[in-house]
């Protein structure tokens, strides 16, 4: 149960008495820094297992270059390649694609606070953040690969099952690091319920 104003309250969601189509989503000041730590570390924390995977074993790592080009070429209206890699290269492609790669760990990591409860970010779980981890691999199957030209969970690729448990292994990561970096959040920042 929580208490009073001084004591970080669990993120709540108010049906607008306005407006009966409309959520006003009002979420704690101090779990947003936290939420936000949390996406930047888990994000990089997917990027040292890449790197571990390529220099271990050979197997490479989504270039995020690529991801910079998908997202320059679509003012331009296209959102689906036949092929990425032979798609033009757009400029400074590079760095919209590492831009892009953070900001949407950031987005999931905000959207999973948001979902669990700010409580979560003060208590942190293993299990709620490996199942999320492991839930956001339908956006590279479903949305991210197909554009890419590699279809749907990449049954175009040239190894479509080695694709497809690097992504899951990859997203499963994701969902340990929300897990290990809130608790690294909440010693550094003081979240408490």
């Amino acid at each position: 149960m929580l208490g009073g104003q001084g004591r970080a309250r669990a993120i709540t969601a108010e049906w607008a008495a306005t407006s009966g189509s409309k959520w006003i989503v009002s979420m704690e000041a101090t779990y947003i820094p936290g939420a936000i730590a949390v996406g930047v570390g888990a994000t990089l924390l997917t990027d040292v297992w890449n790197l571990f995977l390529k220099r271990a074993f050979g197997i490479p790592s989504l270039d995020f270059c690529l991801l910079g080009r998908w997202i320059r070429h679509m003012p331009e209206g296209t959102l689906r390649h036949a092929s990425i890699a032979a798609a033009p290269q757009k400029r400074f492609e590079r760095a919209v694609g590492w831009a892009a790669h953070y900001t949407i760990g950031v987005v999931l990591a905000l959207a999973f606070v948001f979902l669990a409860s700010g409580d979560w970010l003060a208590r942190p779980t293993l299990l709620p953040a490996l199942l999320y981890g492991i839930g956001t691999v339908v956006l590279p199957f479903f949305i991210m690969q197909p554009a890419f030209g590699l279809g749907i969970a990449a049954s175009k690729a040239r190894n479509p099952t080695q694709a497809r448990l690097k992504s899951l292994a990859t997203h499963t990561v994701f969902g340990v690091g929300l897990w290990a970096c809130a608790l690294g959040v909440r010693y550094v920042m003081g979240v408490r319920a």
